[in-house]
């Protein structure tokens, strides 16, 4: 059974159950086992691998769809159907990647900002994990992952402003971290930023998103209306390879929450934070390997009992993984 046990803990870039996967790893080894004796063969051989991905359903009037179960649900890769395995709300940690903007035209916000990270932040599970980055000119990270959410406010009311504002390195420096660092979980990545970009970085919006995929991270966008005079956005519309950060949300099953003046930023904070706590997870086994090099395609759907998607309701899901 090494053989097989080894095949079954490939990891992907799509990420693993780790937890739920140790409880149904006995059953599906049984399942492998019987398969080799039917055929009379002692050797035994397993290929495949384990898929998971987040989605949030809405009604088509923007409303989250809750109570959902897995039968509602169906998932095809690369155009092929997939047998839905496992199913949970919010159960696996989450590794949060905060990265904020520290350009001036964000800075009547950080003291309002850390005051919402200390509401906000708590309303976490005490088991999920934040890191905090910040940019301007350059992007960098300022405090690894933790479980105690108080230093990520406390750090957040250090800051001062000023420099470019360089979103692009932002994400992507995010995105390499978790890639590299973060431990199992669901991972996610959220945007503090006017999005007025000034800088391009080292990155265009191809290869964010291909290494926020490779991170298996959502990315969410907490858009603060920064004070931006005329000409520096028309300076920012001149300025070639800034990140898109609506493809970059949208490829990555993320959203995009718009704070609208200082007094909403506490309850779009709060919305933005429960709504990654309820998005379902699906998990389902694939036969696709990594020496293919290439990315697989993803869809998410429901039954058709609910109507056409895009039509009857939305889906939030990543539309591709790679293999790590």
């Amino acid at each position: 059974m090494t053989a097989a046990k080894n095949n079954f803990k490939r990891r992907l870039v799509a990420g693993l159950f780790p937890f739920v996967f140790l409880a149904f790893f006995p059953c599906i080894s049984a399942r492998a086992q019987d398969q080799g004796n039917d055929q009379g063969s002692g050797a035994i051989r397993v290929n495949v691998n384990l898929v998971d991905l987040d989605a949030t359903v809405k009604t088509k009037d923007g409303r989250i769809m809750d109570g959902l179960k897995k039968e509602d649900f169906e998932v095809r890769e690369d155009g092929v159907a997939k047998k839905i395995e496992l199913f949970s709300r919010d159960e696996l940690p989450l590794r949060v990647a905060l990265v904020l903007d520290l350009s001036d035209s964000i800075e009547p916000f950080l003291g309002p900002l850390r005051d919402a990270a200390t509401t906000t932040l708590s309303a976490l599970k005490p088991e999920d994990e934040v890191a905090l980055f910040t940019f301007s000119t350059e992007a960098q990270l300022n405090l690894p992952l933790t479980l105690d959410k108080t230093k990520i406010a406390d750090q957040i009311g250090s800051f001062r402003t000023g420099g470019a504002t360089n979103i692009n390195d932002g994400i992507f420096v995010a995105s390499e971290y978790l890639l590299k660092n973060a431990p199992k979980g669901r991972r996610v990545i959220i945007l503090i930023s006017d999005d007025v970009g000034t800088d391009a970085g080292g990155q265009g919006t191809r290869d964010i998103v291909t290494e926020t995929l490779a991170a298996d991270a959502s990315v969410y966008n907490l858009k603060i209306p920064g004070y931006n005079p005329p000409g520096t956005l028309f300076y920012a519309g001149m300025i070639p390879g800034l990140v898109d950060i609506r493809k970059v949300t949208d490829q990555t099953g993320g959203e995009i929450f718009d704070v609208h003046d200082v007094g909403s930023l506490d309850a779009v904070f709060q919305a933005l934070i429960h709504r990654i706590k309820t998005r379902y997870t699906l998990g389902y086994y694939t036969t696709a390997n990594g020496a293919e090099g290439k990315p697989h395609k993803l869809e998410v759907r429901l039954s058709p009992s609910f109507g056409k998607k895009g039509r009857d309701y939305t889906i939030l899901a990543k539309t591709s993984y790679y293999f790590r």
